[in-house]
């Protein structure tokens, strides 16, 4: 029997028919065919008409086992355990896919999830290998807010943090010894970063609520999915990120 990344059994039907996916990023990458729910922020693919389920965090358990899924997706970062195991134990297959902490790890997650489950290589995988296959030499370094009131910033062993890694961004926090720290904003403005880098999610920084905080810090602006999405994404996200940039990378 295969097991997800966490090491955990997978009575899989060949292939799944019905499939609700609880984790957006992979919601997109899901054939809509087999899609039958998702998460109220499965944004993408664009126009997905299936039934929603609440969001990651808290979905409503009874309306997935209403949609008569063969296989649930999720993820260990997103959704809770208690949430998966209530699933399991009404006899749904769920797969859980791990917290990559590098743009490698989490294709590397994706190539086994399709390959096992759907016997698969998408395209757009092979794409995003090819591209996320080279990194830049470090150019300017960032702090890189995630959420406000309280501050919530990228630290150690981030997917996110290795795209911009990959990008040519150095982490402020890259060395803390928390995944996410919450450091008080005078330490945000005095932590020797060039750059705050603000994404539109999962908290939607924008230039009236975001860079006002920074006054000594260059704000960029970037798509939220295009930084933290592995899954199709990461396909298209690398010439917009390398765009946004440009103008702090001085390249």
């Amino acid at each position: 029997m295969p097991v997800d990344d966490l090491g955990e059994p997978v009575p899989l039907p060949r292939p799944p028919e019905r499939v609700v996916s609880l984790v957006p990023s992979l919601t997109e990458a899901v054939d809509p065919a087999a899609l039958v729910g998702a998460t109220d922020y499965c944004t993408h693919p664009p126009g997905l008409d299936v039934p929603r389920v609440g969001g990651s965090k808290y979905p409503d358990v009874d309306r997935v086992l209403a949609l008569r899924p063969d296989l649930v997706l999720a993820n260990s970062e997103e959704n809770r355990p208690e949430d998966v195991a209530a699933l399991r134990a009404a006899g749904v297959p769920v797969w859980v896919t791990g917290a990559p902490a590098t743009v490698p790890a989490a294709l590397a997650s994706l190539r086994r999830l399709f390959a096992v489950v759907w016997a698969a290589e998408p395209g757009w995988l092979v794409r995003a290998e090819e591209l996320w296959s080279r990194a830049e030499p470090a150019g300017v370094t960032a702090v890189v807010p995630v959420w406000r009131k309280p501050w919530v910033v990228l630290g150690r062993d981030t997917f996110a943090g290795d795209v911009l890694a990959r990008l040519g961004v150095a982490n402020a926090y890259a060395s803390h010894p928390d995944r996410y720290p919450r450091p008080p904003l005078a330490e945000l403005r005095e932590c020797g970063a060039r750059v705050v880098v603000l994404p539109d999610e999962p908290y939607e920084f924008t230039a009236a609520d975001g860079p006002e905080a920074f006054p000594d810090l260059v704000p960029v602006f970037v798509s939220g999915r295009h930084l933290t999405w592995y899954g199709p994404a990461l396909a298209e996200a690398r010439t917009p990120l390398e765009a946004a940039l440009a103008p702090v990378l001085d390249r």
